[in-house]
């Protein structure tokens, strides 16, 4: 036990929790939450290393054993992500909790022996800033380091000498971190993540000049980083969390501790944690979008209402206070948080324009259908060739999806994920819109055109382009309407006047069947969720192909896309139907072309430059009208069947023999 003059129980403490209700509460409550943390720590007392806990970020899913001394530099399969990650040592907080468990001083000896023997064997010096001494990895130790000591402060083996060792490495590790202030950790999560670590540190060592240094630049680096729709700029869901668990961590601790953040500061922090509420997914998982894995947003979102105690964050997150969530707050935080009451949010569909980001909602159900469309900029090393890409959920299962991330090692797999053919997006004569260098620079980027958007009750309508394949002398724009709560039509349009040829990708949930029939311009998605149906309006080619899907860092699994091909040598247009039935459902839509006619002069268009569709479905029925060039004002008005309108992309509601009209664009 610890004596002489230091009293653990205020010093080194971030936020004076009493573990052991927390400990009994998880006991009776998270069973499967207590064997999985008690599993982990016992694979760290026998020197088993696997890093598969939820928001890991570069997770693992292979033990690594250490027979006799632990080797911090191990390098294992061209990999250095691994050797990142042992030396964070996030695992000893599984550690803590699994000594605040049990009681077995087993874990906290085991805590002593690794954190004293990194301590005696990993030195900071020009190599090591390369490896086990990264500034990253030196701020994320800080948290893990601190959150797991508090739970060991009554054990035996936290001697004044192993308090004497931690104290003399935290500031060196603050000293280090405050030294850290340059360009790149303005701009990059990294100095989210260092002066996240250098804030907790002065925090446990009482030390101003830290703490205050550390607040300075969080509040510069949110102002920089985080765009006007709360959005991280690296565009990855997976950093912005990881830089949204910083600033959450810091603002929790900070009104504790009495280091209040700027107003500015706050409401920055709950537009991000909003963000998250925006693009959950109906399964409650975050879009593998950039570097991203398919992890649950529900933790972090109800750690955010619990800090904002807002109702909206809590409708989306928990509700009640999940197991990590309650080791961070602690045993009172559980009335607190029952006490908020949950709050639907009054909107479905939302734009989050800045980021260029948009989500096409039916509800907020949990068998809901969600279509995400990208037009935004690349978001820098994390962000992957991904314009005017789609994903496509369908009775709360992902239909259409991202290929993700699987590596950062620069080989072909992580360029086939992270280029535009490992998306849901158009390509012209096979050659990618963005020129990869290695697994993190670009060469040639594109620049993608934000347009405005239509969304109502009924109906919602966006559209995106980009100028990758300018030099190539095309120009490639995609429109999107949605008929709520089933009905997709994605229209894209290739302007040009050169011969080219065309790829739409279409890369499917390998949960799924997926069958293609090139007669009727058909292809069906079974499941035990869904039957959904995607028409072609004119004809394409269509063949499937196999590829790669990775839905955390490190795994890979085999997939099915399905690739259409057509080619033209003037502006040419292909739109497809996506038709949402559930599993009961296997009839499809009645989806066909009608003739568009011209009521007054003709002059300033190209016919097949405007098109107009029929969906006849649940005894409804619309006619889709979209022109894909500008048409003169000497036409009065188009007409189709017995329906008049004027408008550039216009809906036509005709269930029953009426005539609604709704212009989406104009």
């Amino acid at each position: 036990m610890l004596s002489n003059n230091i009293k653990i129980n205020s010093y080194l403490n971030l936020t004076n929790i009493d573990f052991k209700k927390v400990a009994e509460y998880c006991l009776e409550n998270y069973s499967e939450e207590v064997k999985e943390v008690i599993e982990t720590a016992n694979n760290i007392c026998n020197q088993n290393f696997i890093f598969n806990l939820n928001w890991d970020m570069e997770q693992t899913h292979e033990i690594v054993h250490f027979e006799e001394e632990i080797d911090w530099e191990y390098y294992p399969e061209n990999d250095p992500e691994w050797t990142y990650a042992l030396n964070r040592h996030r695992y000893w907080i599984c550690l803590g909790q699994a000594y605040q468990l049990t009681g077995d001083e087993k874990y906290a000896k085991t805590f002593v022996s690794q954190l004293t023997h990194w301590i005696d064997n990993v030195k900071l010096n020009d190599n090591s800033e390369n490896t086990t001494w990264r500034s990253i990895e030196a701020g994320l130790r800080c948290e893990y380091w601190l959150k797991a000591f508090n739970y060991f402060r009554d054990s035996e083996y936290i001697t004044l000498d192993v308090i004497t060792k931690f104290i003399s490495s935290l500031k060196e590790h603050g000293d280090y971190l405050i030294s850290k202030d340059v360009p790149f950790s303005k701009i990059s999560n990294w100095g989210v993540l260092e002066n996240h670590g250098l804030f907790e540190v002065g925090i446990a060592l009482g030390n101003k000049k830290y703490v205050q240094t550390a607040k300075q630049r969080l509040e510069e680096e949110i102002a920089i980083q985080i765009m006007d729709d709360g959005v991280h700029w690296e565009k990855s869901p997976m950093y912005h969390n990881e830089v949204l668990h910083c600033f959450l961590d810091v603002i929790h601790i900070g009104k504790i501790n009495n280091v209040l953040f700027s107003d500015r500061f706050i409401q920055k922090v709950k537009q991000m944690a909003l963000v998250n509420v925006i693009w959950k997914k109906p399964n409650h998982k975050e879009l593998m979008q950039g570097d991203s894995d398919d992890f649950d947003l529900r933790d972090i979102i109800t750690l955010s209402s619990y800090v904002f105690n807002d109702g909206l964050l809590k409708f989306a997150g928990y509700k009640k206070l999940d197991f990590n969530s309650l080791w961070e707050l602690g045993y009172t935080a559980i009335e607190t948080y029952d006490k908020i009451e949950a709050v639907e949010p009054d909107f479905a569909s939302y734009s989050l324009e800045s980021s260029g980001n948009y989500y096409l909602r039916s509800n907020w159900k949990e068998d809901g259908n969600l279509l995400h469309f990208s037009c935004g900029s690349v978001g820098g090393g994390h962000g992957h060739c991904e314009k005017l890409h789609i994903d496509l959920m369908a009775n709360g299962e992902d239909i259409l999806v991202d290929s993700g991330r699987y590596t950062y090692v620069n080989n072909p797999i992580r360029h086939e994920l992270k280029g535009a053919f490992g998306h849901n997006t158009i390509i012209v004569d096979n050659t990618d819109f963005m020129k990869m260098t290695d697994s993190w620079g670009y060469s040639k980027l594109a620049t993608s055109v934000k347009q405005p958007t239509y969304i109502s009750d009924k109906y919602d309508f966006i559209q995106g382009a980009h100028m990758g394949y300018l030099d190539q002398g095309v120009y490639v724009n995609r429109k999107i309407i949605f008929i709520k709560p089933d009905i997709y039509i994605v229209s894209d349009e290739l302007y040009t006047r050169g011969e080219h040829q065309y790829n739409q990708y279409l890369h499917f949930n390998n949960d799924g069947k997926i069958k293609v029939n090139e007669d009727s311009r058909l292809i069906s998605y079974n499941s035990e969720k869904s039957n959904v149906f995607i028409h072609f309006i004119d004809d394409v080619n269509m063949e499937k192909i196999n590829t790669k899907i990775s839905r955390v860092y490190n795994k890979i699994e085999q997939n099915t896309t399905v690739k259409t091909t057509f080619s033209d040598n003037k502006n040419c247009y292909r739109t497809f139907v996506v038709d949402i039935n559930d599993k009961t459902i296997h009839s499809k839509a009645v989806i066909s072309k009608v003739a568009v006619h011209s009521v007054g002069k003709t002059i300033g268009h190209d016919p097949e430059s405007i098109e107009a569709i029929k969906i006849t479905k649940n005894n409804k029925e619309y006619i889709v009208f979209i022109a894909h060039e500008e048409t003169s004002s000497g036409i009065n008005l188009f007409q189709v069947e017995d329906h008049s309108f004027f408008g550039r992309v216009v809906v036509i509601d005709t269930t029953n023999n009426m005539s609604t009209n709704t212009i989406l664009e104009r």
